[in-house]
């Protein structure tokens, strides 16, 4: 089994060798086009990005700067938004559904390090995959960090460390990340905290 295998299985593995390292600059190159392109050029953004993403569905955007290491190892669903400053570190497979949305600063991070030092600078680490459900909101600041799944229709607030899988239907935050409360009906006529939508649920 050679690195590259390695790092898809969730094996410590050294990514300077077997082509990792060649395969995440061919990767930064596509990257830096796309970061340096006017946010007119619409046609030439959406080949870049679908070039660098190993799945997309319709209808993405993805604001630069963007960053990744491998592109190849993310898949996003249709609708899917993500804001300023977004980096995913994707050596390990990187799922995210409909309808997702990330605000300013969302880091995803399937890789990690030895916690002793020898591994570690011996150059070992690992990937581990994360998974995003459908019709989930990432606030600003957020880092997710490797092996977390986070359930449909779920919100994690601004400036949280997810570290544990966070189940469907929840409203989480903090560091570490943990469910405050479940999503129910009646927030459907809220748009902030007690603040009342002004239209009527037929149009929402």
């Amino acid at each position: 089994m050679n690195q590259k295998q390695r790092m898809q299985h969730g094996l410590p593995y050294k990514s300077s060798l077997d082509g990792l390292k060649q395969e995440r600059e061919a990767c930064q190159l596509k990257l830096y086009d796309y970061n340096h392109l006017r946010p007119d050029e619409y046609v030439q953004r959406e080949a870049l990005i679908r070039s660098v993403l190993g799945k997309a569905g319709s209808d993405i955007h993805i604001e630069a700067p963007f960053r990744c290491d491998y592109g190849s190892n993310i898949e996003v669903g249709d609708q899917f938004y993500a804001n300023y400053n977004c980096t995913i570190l994707d050596g390990g497979k990187v799922t995210i559904g409909h309808e997702v949305m990330f605000a300013p600063n969302v880091s995803l991070y399937t890789a990690g390090h030895p916690i002793h030092h020898i591994p570690r600078n011996a150059g070992y680490e690992y990937a581990l995959p994360i998974t995003i459900g459908d019709n989930v909101w990432i606030g600003g600041n957020v880092v997710i960090t490797p092996g977390v799944t986070i359930g449909n229709n779920t919100v994690i607030g601004a400036g949280s460390i997810v570290t544990k899988d966070i189940p469907a239907n929840v409203v989480a935050a903090g560091n570490p990340c943990r469910v405050l409360r479940a999503i129910t009906e009646q927030d459907r006529a809220y748009y902030y905290k007690d603040q009342r939508f002004d239209i009527t649920a037929d149009d929402l």
